[in-house]
Parts: C-alpha cells; sequence; structure tokens
C-alpha cells in the first residue's frame, strides 16, 4: 500500500490578482459592516436586470395585469361567499397556501375577518412571485436574488407576524389575560442580553460540551495548528480492521455527528465495530487568518490520515465526510488517485456537493460582488464571523428561525423547547479569511473541482481519477447542498456510487438514528462504469424503505471490511500518537 509524503506545496492564490485599493478595503468592509455583509450593488443589478427587462416585455406585463384582474374577480366572489355561506359551510378560498406554509393552517384562521386577511396575503404573494420570475431576459442569477427578496419583504407584512392581525395571539392573550405578553417580553429582554454578552441561546446550557453532547468516549491522538484527532474507545471485543476516519465541516462544530447517546452516529458506529476517528477543527481567530485550502487539506485530511495509518498500520481506511468535509473528502481522494495513493478502502458523503453549478439558495449570497465585499471585511478582521453565516441561513429559512420563533415567543409568550441540534446550531465557528475566500472562488465562483482546475499540491486534481468505492447521501429538503446538486458526482467519477436520498434536511436528514419517526429514504447502487442515470430517472426506479439508513450504511461498511480482530490501542505513543487528552478535547470547546 503506498502512503507518498508529498513535499511542501505551492500555496493556492486566495484572491484575484489585482491588488486592492487599501482605502477601497476600508470603505467597503464599513459598508459590510452596515449591511450585515449583503452588497447593495450586487441587489442592485439584480433589480435593474429585473425592472429593464420587465420594462421591455409588454407581453409579460400584460400577463402580470391579467392576473391581477383575475385575482380581483376571485377576490370578490370570495367575499359574496363568505357573505351567503351558511354557519359551518366556509367558503371556497381564492388561493391555497403552498403545501409546505404552515402559517395558515389553523382553523382560526378561517374566520372573519382573519380569512381575509390571509387570503390577500397569499395573493399578494402568488402576484409577486410571477412578477418576479419568468421574466425574459433576466439571468438566473439575479431573478433568484429578486424573487427572494419580494419574498422576504412580503413575509415582513404577514398578518401572522403581528397582534392585532393573528387570531391565534388574540384568542390567547384574551384567555390569559395579557399574561401571554409581559412572558413574550421577558423573553425579548432576556435574548437581547444574551447577544449583548454574548451568551447562547435560553435553553442551551442544557446542552454541556463533554457533559451531554460529546459524550461518547475516546482520546485525542493528534494535535496541531488546525485540527485535533479524536480516537474513540471500542465497545466491542472485536472490531473491523478497516478504521473509520471521519471529516466533518469545519464550518461546523464535529460534534453534530456525536450529539446525545441515543442520536450519535460516532457512538453507532462504535457499536457496530468499527474503530472511528474523527476531526475536530480550531475554531479559527485573527492569528488563523492565513490558513488556506491546503492547509485544510495537508494539515487536516492528511496529517489524520498518516495518524491513522501509524495507529491502525497496514489497513486501508474509510473516509466519511460531511458537507464541506465532503468536498475537502473528495478533493484529497482525487489527488490521492492522481499521486497512485491507495490508502483508501471507500469514501462516504454526506451532503457534500462537487459540483457547484447549482448549490441551492446559498448562491444567492454568491457573487463577485459579495465575495468582493466578505473579503474587504475578512481583511480587517482575519476572519468570517459565526454570525455573518447565522444570518445568512437565517434568512434562507427565515419563517422557521425567525418569524415563528418571534411569534412563538414574544407574542404567545411560549418559550420553544431547545434540543441537543439547536444547541449545536447555536454553538457556530468561524472561517478563516483566506480558506474562505479561496473556497467561494475556486468552488462556488468557478467550479474549479468538477471541472477538473483545482489544484492540490500545485497540480489540479479530477474527480475522474477517482476508483474507491463510494456511499453518497442527499437530504431531501436540504437547502445547503440540494440533492440533485449532491447527485451530480455520477457524471463526474465511473466509481461505483450507493446513492441514497432520506427524508429531511442537511442536519436533521443525516442525523437520523434508527428507531426516529416518520424517516424513510431511497437507496440504489450504480456499478463501475454503468451508464448515467438521471435524477428524475433514479427516483422512479430506486426503492424506498422505512426508518433510518444508517444500518444501510454500516452493511455497506460491513460488506467492504475483513473479518473481525482485536481493536487497536488508543493512540501510538512510539509513533508519535500519544494519547494527549480526553474526548473531545479543547478546539471544540472554543468559542
Amino acid at each position: 500500500m503506498r502512503n507518498p509524503s508529498p513535499a511542501t506545496p505551492p500555496t493556492i492564490p486566495a484572491a484575484p490578482s489585482r491588488t486592492r485599493n487599501p482605502l477601497d478595503i476600508k470603505v467597503h468592509a464599513a459598508l459590510a459592516r452596515a449591511t450585515s455583509s449583503v452588497s447593495p450593488m450586487s441587489l442592485l443589478l439584480a433589480s435593474i436586470d429585473w425592472a429593464g427587462h420587465l420594462a421591455g416585455s409588454p407581453g409579460k406585463r400584460l400577463e402580470l395585469v391579467n392576473l391581477a384582474l383575475e385575482q380581483n374577480r376571485r377576490l370578490v366572489r370570495y367575499l359574496r361567499e363568505l357573505a351567503l355561506a351558511l354557519p359551518g359551510s366556509p367558503a371556497r378560498e381564492c388561493v391555497e397556501p403552498p403545501a409546505r406554509d404552515r402559517r395558515f393552517i389553523a382553523d382560526e384562521w378561517h374566520h372573519w375577518p382573519f380569512n381575509l386577511m390571509h387570503q390577500c396575503f397569499l395573493l399578494a404573494d402568488e402576484w409577486w412571485q410571477a412578477a418576479t420570475q419568468s421574466v425574459p431576459g433576466v439571468s438566473r442569477h439575479h431573478e433568484n436574488v429578486v424573487s427572494f427578496t419580494a419574498r422576504q419583504w412580503l413575509d415582513v407584512f404577514s398578518p401572522g407576524n403581528y397582534l392585532a392581525t393573528n387570531p391565534l395571539v388574540l384568542k390567547r392573550t384574551t384567555e390569559q389575560g395579557g399574561t401571554n405578553l409581559w412572558r413574550g417580553l421577558v423573553n425579548a429582554l432576556d435574548d437581547l442580553e444574551r447577544v449583548a454578552t454574548g451568551h447562547p441561546p435560553a435553553g442551551a446550557e442544557d446542552f454541556v460540551v463533554g457533559r451531554d453532547v460529546a459524550v461518547t468516549p475516546g482520546k485525542v491522538v493528534l494535535k496541531n495548528r488546525l485540527i485535533e484527532l479524536i480516537q474513540y474507545s471500542p465497545t466491542t471485543e472485536k472490531v473491523h480492521p478497516e478504521p473509520v476516519l471521519i471529516v466533518p465541516a469545519w464550518i461546523m462544530k464535529y460534534y453534530i455527528l456525536d450529539l446525545s447517546p441515543p442520536n450519535s452516529l460516532v457512538k453507532y458506529l462504535v457499536d457496530q465495530g468499527h474503530t472511528v476517528f474523527c476531526i475536530s477543527w480550531k475554531n479559527p481567530g485573527a492569528e488563523e487568518s492565513d490558513l488556506d485550502m491546503e492547509d485544510y487539506v495537508q494539515s487536516g485530511f492528511h496529517a489524520a490520515l498518516a495518524a491513522v495509518n501509524a495507529i491502525v498500520p497496514d489497513r486501508k481506511v474509510h473516509a466519511a465526510g460531511y458537507c464541506l468535509g465532503g468536498t475537502l473528502l473528495s478533493i484529497a481522494n482525487a489527488a490521492m488517485a492522481r499521486d497512485g495513493d491507495e490508502r483508501l478502502a471507500s469514501m462516504t458523503l454526506f451532503a457534500a456537493q462537487t459540483d457547484f453549478t447549482e448549490p441551492g439558495e446559498l448562491a444567492l449570497f454568491i457573487d463577485e460582488s459579495e465575495v468582493s465585499l466578505l473579503e474587504a471585511q475578512m481583511a480587517e478582521t482575519g476572519y468570517l464571523t459565526a454570525g455573518q453565516m447565522a444570518g445568512a441561513f437565517q434568512l434562507l429559512r427565515s419563517y422557521d428561525l425567525l418569524w415563528s420563533r418571534m411569534v412563538g415567543e414574544y407574542l404567545m409568550g411560549e418559550r420553544a423547547p431547545m434540543n441537543d441540534l439547536m444547541a449545536w446550531n447555536a454553538d457556530a465557528t468561524r472561517m478563516p479569511a483566506r480558506m474562505h475566500t479561496q473556497y467561494l472562488r475556486l468552488l462556488f465562483l468557478n467550479d474549479d473541482l468538477s471541472e477538473g482546475r483545482y489544484p492540490v499540491g500545485g497540480k489540479p486534481v479530477a474527480l475522474s481519477d477517482i476508483d474507491t468505492p463510494i456511499f453518497c447521501v442527499g437530504t431531501v429538503t436540504d437547502h445547503v447542498a440540494p440533492w440533485r446538486s449532491v447527485y451530480k458526482l455520477h457524471y463526474l467519477t465511473p466509481a461505483e456510487i450507493t446513492f441514497v436520498l432520506t427524508s429531511g434536511g442537511h442536519n436533521a436528514g443525516i442525523i437520523s438514528e434508527p428507531g426516529r419517526a416518520r424517516r424513510h429514504f431511497q437507496i440504489l447502487e450504480r456499478r463501475r462504469g454503468s451508464n448515467y442515470v438521471s435524477p428524475d430517472d433514479w427516483l422512479a426506479i430506486a426503492p424506498h424503505h422505512e426508518g433510518s439508513w444508517w444500518p444501510e450504511w454500516a452493511a455497506w461498511l460491513k460488506a467492504r471490511s475483513a473479518a473481525p480482530v482485536a481493536p487497536p490501542a488508543l493512540g501510538a505513543p512510539r509513533s508519535g500518537y500519544p494519547a494527549l487528552d480526553d474526548a473531545p478535547g479543547q478546539y471544540v470547546r472554543e468559542k
């Protein structure tokens, strides 16, 4: 088994070759702070593109006029039916909310005058959706930006967001004599204090790292400037000889995969007889601003792999990557294939993209103007703050993460119960400036990886070189790595691919332990070198299964592993990998 020791590679350029004026950097950084890192120019360009092409499209404008007139007729008919309807016989509504819109499903919304309010709101939403989409000549990115912006502004004026226009809040206020509003005020003041003092949201204190979450026993066996590598203690008398190395994303803390014991993927693997290693990334500050993508490949993945090889010698490794960690693993695996390095037995990708031409709703915040603004801000701080990333995700799911929470906690006076996944989500991380610039430019803007231009060690890599068996998981409602984007790996490599599409989103679809209710998935293997099957055809032919996909992955790993053997020791002191600390280590605790 070949185990090359690559020379120190040249660094990848972090930014465009042009030199930016220091004054421009200061002005742009100030602008980024004032606008929460949203580029006004990006919004302006999108608006001009949309408005200009709409002005030059009389047919589209006529369609919108006709739609408005038709909606008016529907509303008049609805009002007439309301006036004539007998008790218990509600009028036929003008417009039904989208299937995933839960704002107006309560019976109270179907009584006067709240039925009229929410129907007018849904009609406005319908009209603006038609107005911002399918305008001839508008670029797809600008269309998405304008449509998203219009939807955000409309959501501000949803009748469900206000005391006087939300029947559920009015009912609660009447029943409780306004005490719900008092509790809501207390909740709001508590949240403001927590934000001002940098404390986690209410309830997160019940999920302490190392006490309540990230409690699977193990040892830190490697620590460098970028990572701590955790080796977990075995729970079975014998283990599969090929260890599992997990590469989580550094945009999140690793313990998403080691939450509470019942839903810990790490614990599940250990209990299935695997020797598990997991990378815990350092939460970077200004002093790590010079870390780049090459550092994450070499000091991250390759340093961890070398340690695993020393602790479990003469065995290939099952490597698994989550989200951005999966993208990094794909990059490293392609470079290993290029260089004849055969240390990997398989590669597993959880919600990880390798083609970034359709990266989902995150693309709304990634264009040249946005990246340039972020670069200026990161040039002053040395990193992208956790709050900036959290703000972007909050906008993408504004109803779930903002409006419904505000209504529930501040108007209804009910604190949403905290769980381990929500507490983990609030424990955010930063991103080094140099690395984040490369990530956005090389992957999102340029799509260098799927097009064979991404450099590792100064030479480009090609995903088509990868020959290790692949287990790839996509999630149905993923807004970060849409499953159709994840699926594109099928035409980027001829390797054997077992693809799973599971219910849930980017996080909840992956953390899907056996026994959890309402879980289901589809799975289908594409043999090495077989013909390409489109996503729609795959949906039609892939068998459906109820329950968790975890047992399928465990069986897949077992089928590609040798007969069980005695567990290896924790660490390898003679090889330079002593047990340094108890799991979960120190990097995961850094704020």
